[in-house]
């Protein structure tokens, strides 16, 4: 069974990947804190549909490139992203 994980997408700058931050909360074992923690993925996108800020559903597969081990599967919800400097009248 291949992993499934949901994260969010925090950069599109490269063609066919993108990155995508998973966030987990964990207890420490010794001292009880709650900890925030998160994961960094490299993922294979083939229409280059994902954009910054977007939660994304991605899953494992076989190694792509030197980083790459996931694909995406879909774009759960779009984020909302600002203008950039270019598209400003």
């Amino acid at each position: 069974m291949k992993k499934r994980l949901t994260g969010l997408v925090t950069s599109d700058k490269r063609n066919k990947t993108r990155r995508v931050e998973i966030e987990r909360l964990y207890r420490h074992p010794k001292y009880g804190k709650i900890v925030r923690s998160r994961t960094i993925c490299h993922v294979h996108d083939e229409e280059n549909s994902a954009k910054e800020g977007d939660t994304v559903e991605i899953i494992e597969t076989r190694p792509l490139s030197k980083t790459k081990r996931w694909n995406l599967v879909r774009i759960v919800k779009a984020g909302s992203q600002a203008p950039s400097v270019d598209e400003v009248p």
